[in-house]
């Protein structure tokens, strides 16, 4: 009797020491995937994802297989890129700029010209295709991101319009429009132009 319960005291020792140990080799596995899948500019990872994957893993069998890592991994970049698309989508005022910045130079180096379809946005990339939404009346169109700004009202305020863009969206009247803004591809912009050229 004695032996038996000197058995079962050492058998619940060494269980803790086990799950432990495979928690680490948990940890040091995804972080070397993390590492690499950080490198790629097109993949954004979701360290949270991976885990509670990882614990999720760790306490049901105490081992990770490839099977597992490669499914905690997929998980994480799912995760990763429906922030990045959710991020691409922005809603709130946009105001325009017309004759007082006629002519002047840009951010991109460009003179502005308002009676063309360009936009200033606070942090987009400069040359960025948008599309913009008037929410009171559903007219949109496509502009392009060449300069910076809006910086008045910043709390509400998401783009400043050309005079050129504004009245396409008919708001050149009221100054300020609740807006939706949309990333746009280039590949939609070509495709765009091209069936514009098709009769």
């Amino acid at each position: 009797m004695h032996t038996n319960n000197s058995f079962i005291t050492g058998l619940f020792a060494w269980l803790p020491k086990r799950l432990f140990i495979s928690a680490i080799v948990v940890t040091l596995w995804l972080n070397a995937d993390v590492a690499s899948a950080v490198e790629s500019p097109n993949v954004s990872v979701n360290h949270a994802a991976i885990n509670a994957t990882a614990k999720m893993v760790s306490h049901a069998s105490g081992t990770l297989t490839p099977a597992n890592k490669s499914q905690a991994l997929k998980s994480a970049k799912k995760s990763g890129k429906k922030s990045a698309r959710k991020s691409n989508v922005q809603v709130g005022s946009a105001s325009w700029y017309g004759k007082a910045f006629q002519g002047k130079p840009t951010a991109s180096g460009e003179s502005y010209d308002m009676f063309q379809y360009t936009a200033a946005h606070r942090n987009l990339p400069l040359g960025t295709w948008v599309r913009v939404t008037n929410l009171h009346n559903g007219k949109s169109l496509i502009v392009k991101v060449n300069d910076r700004g809006p910086f008045v009202d910043t709390g509400h305020r998401i783009m400043d319009l050309s005079y050129a863009a504004a009245r396409m969206l008919n708001f050149s009247g009221q100054g300020l429009a609740r807006v939706k803004l949309e990333v746009v591809e280039p590949e939609t912009i070509a495709y765009a132009s091209l069936g514009s050229d098709v009769e």
